[in-house]
């Protein structure tokens, strides 16, 4: 089973998408630590390293490279990361999507970053424009087009706990042969 958690910054799909692949003993693969190998392998820092990636979009490119390449030849994983539901396209069993309101993230990322909800904020803000523009830019992704999700959840309105039994609850009722559902992903130009 290849299950996806995607989601903006401060949505809670990192803490959801562990707690997920342990619930279901699956192995969690998050973009976050492929883009730390990466830096790792190139000899840089995170933070060093996505400060040249702005610069370089081969950077975004390879990691999306390495999350596509896990997703069309893996199996047993929860993949984890902003683009992973469209990057795993057609090869996902489930692909859910977390968010919350803009306020409810800067406060969380203000709170693991130690900086103020205002700056969060306004980093978060330009962030999101920034990839939105580079999404659609490099592989025509409209990352707010929600509809290729089997499900989308405002973690702001439920705990962490009830948001990881929600989608366990939807994975484990889940049947393969009665699935009629299933959205294609199409237009994606996956050239990276």
């Amino acid at each position: 089973m290849l299950l996806t958690v995607s989601g903006p910054a401060g949505s809670g799909k990192s803490t959801t998408a562990a707690g997920l692949a342990e619930a279901l003993d699956l192995e969690h693969i998050s973009g976050g630590d492929i883009f730390r190998e990466l830096a790792a392998e190139r000899g840089y820092s995170a933070v060093e390293f996505n400060k040249l990636a702005e610069e370089d979009d081969q950077i975004d490119r390879d990691l999306d490279r390495r999350l596509y390449t896990i997703a069309t030849e893996r199996d047993d994983v929860v993949l984890e990361s902003r683009l992973a539901g469209w990057l795993a396209g057609d090869h996902a069993d489930l692909r859910f999507w977390l968010d919350a309101p803009i306020s409810v993230r800067a406060a969380r990322i203000a709170n693991r970053e130690d900086k103020t909800v205002e700056l969060a904020r306004e980093e978060t803000e330009a962030r999101e424009r920034s990839e939105a523009l580079r999404y659609e830019e490099y592989y025509n992704i409209p990352i707010r087009d929600l509809s290729i999700y089997d499900m989308a959840l405002n973690t702001a309105r439920w705990g962490p706990d009830e948001v990881l039994d929600i989608m366990t609850g939807a994975v484990r009722s889940y049947r393969s042969e009665a699935d009629e559902g299933q959205y294609t992903v199409d237009g994606v130009n996956y050239d990276f």
